[in-house]
């Protein structure tokens, strides 16, 4: 009996050892040898579930999180990152610090990329908001608007989340996000003294880029379907690498997104985004028009936690791995999805 007892205890010791060094970042380090994001995030999800040790699951959540976010799998990313939000631990060893308010205001960026307001909604109204932490709650400020221009339907929506905006502008506690308003408040009205602001005083930005016309605002719903009171001109800027603008996917400067997935991003680009519509008819005008520029277009569709069903403008890579630059030399903006 004895020895019984001793092989069961010496079993269990070995499970025990076996999960404890089943750590973020050994999972994570072996996630971005996949050849692509799916192997990556399946690889991911499998790991996590055996995971026991909750700073260890934590971490792992925002790394899946990341690499959804970058995918463009904004309802699934917001989903992670809440899943993180909701283990209560510190940060995992050899991973980046992130406390669960910056995890909740990346699951608030993700819900209003895919312009799912109320979700985006009920976590602004969580724990989060009483925080005493400033930079945190200018990003719940700007959140706040944000989720207001969602919900817009029609210009005169938008009149209010503007005032609130232009007056966040002389606000010293809205510093950090500043490039972030100017950049809302021109895409909206088209005003070009915004755009002007941000060249001269923050030339380096994401979205000095954005506004020169270096890169592109990916088409999600936030920047596509809020109504506008005037139209936003890019600059003529030499196009740059569409991961530059990642980040700007409904937060043009959101210094809480991660950079932990950026080697896994670098797997090879099997189809190019050319457009996001909530009306099927809209998106089939696009494709008839791309067909008949020679470009092998077609539509899939998508229903977000919203219950919104978007219809999405897709053209495969080709084997010269240029399509993109074809499609941009065509006059049309895209951005690599797996």
């Amino acid at each position: 009996m004895k020895k019984i007892i001793s092989f069961l205890i010496l079993v269990n010791l070995f499970f025990c050892l076996s999960a404890a060094e089943l750590t973020a970042r050994f999972v994570t380090g072996e996630a971005v040898k996949k050849d692509s994001l799916e192997e990556s995030l399946s690889y991911l999800k499998g790991q996590v579930a055996k995971m026991n040790l909750p700073a260890e699951k934590r971490a792992t959540y925002v790394f899946i999180a990341t690499l959804e976010e970058q995918m463009a799998l904004y309802d699934q990313a917001q989903k992670s990152y809440a899943q993180a939000a909701s283990i209560a631990a510190g940060d995992a060893e050899g991973m980046p610090k992130k406390s669960n308010e910056e995890i909740v205001l990346d699951a608030i960026r993700c819900a209003l990329s895919s312009g799912d307001y109320m979700t985006a909604d009920s976590y602004l109204n969580s724990a989060v908001r009483n925080t005493r932490n400033e930079k945190i709650q200018a990003y719940i400020k700007l959140y706040t608007q944000w989720s207001a221009l969602c919900r817009a339907e029609k210009v005169d929506d938008i009149q209010e989340p503007l005032v609130m905006l232009q007056a966040y502008l002389k606000l010293d506690s809205m510093e950090c996000l500043r490039p972030a308003i100017y950049l809302t408040l021109w895409y909206l009205t088209g005003d070009k003294s915004y755009s002007q602001q941000i060249a001269s005083k923050y030339p380096k930005s994401p979205e000095a880029a954005i506004v020169k016309g270096d890169v592109q605002l990916l088409p999600t719903p936030f920047w596509f379907f809020v109504p506008k009171s005037g139209e936003a001109e890019q600059g003529t800027g030499s196009y740059a690498d569409t991961s530059s603008s990642s980040g700007t996917s409904s937060s043009a400067a959101n210094e809480t997104s991660s950079s932990q997935g950026q080697s896994a991003a670098s797997s090879k680009i099997t189809k190019w985004q050319l457009g996001l519509f909530r009306t099927q008819s809209n998106a089939k005008l696009l494709v008839d028009e791309l067909k008949s520029k020679g470009f092998e277009a077609y539509t899939t569709s998508e229903t977000r936690a919203s219950g919104t069903t978007y219809y999405i403008v897709l053209v495969n890579e080709d084997k010269s791995g240029n399509m993109a630059d074809k499609l941009r030399n065509a006059g049309y903006d895209c951005y690599a999805v797996d």
